[in-house]
């Protein structure tokens, strides 16, 4: 079974194209270091909650919706040599955290073994 890093953001909606163009720039990096796949998913029928929800989750804010991700990787080993390529690679070294077009504190992530797959 596959291996899966998932995570949520919420993203200003005037950021769209911006958080787009990094997603893009950011899948082709996972992928030339070992990705099987990289999902980028906008909000578009996501219900506020009463006790819990993926907008209360990252504390959307007036204006931003919510992004749901994932990048499948063939196992956890491959997962963890693949970030820690990303990471070192010299295209993520471009990248400047206060030009994110989205706040990384309130970005939950994490990964997830696969149980089922149909």
């Amino acid at each position: 079974m596959s291996y899966v890093d998932g995570y949520v953001v919420a993203v200003p909606r005037k950021s769209k194209s911006d958080y787009i163009r990094l997603a893009e720039e950011a899948a082709a990096v996972f992928k030339d270091h070992g990705a099987l796949s990289v999902v980028e998913n906008w909000a578009d029928d996501v219900p506020e909650g009463k006790l819990t929800s993926l907008p209360m989750a990252v504390k959307c804010e007036e204006g931003e919706d919510v992004v749901f991700s994932w990048i499948v990787w063939s196992s956890r080993e491959e997962r963890d040599a693949g970030n820690k390529a990303a990471m070192e690679d010299d295209r993520f070294k471009d990248w400047e955290s206060n030009k994110m077009p989205f706040d990384g504190k309130r970005m939950i992530f994490g990964g997830f073994t696969t149980i089922v797959n149909a």
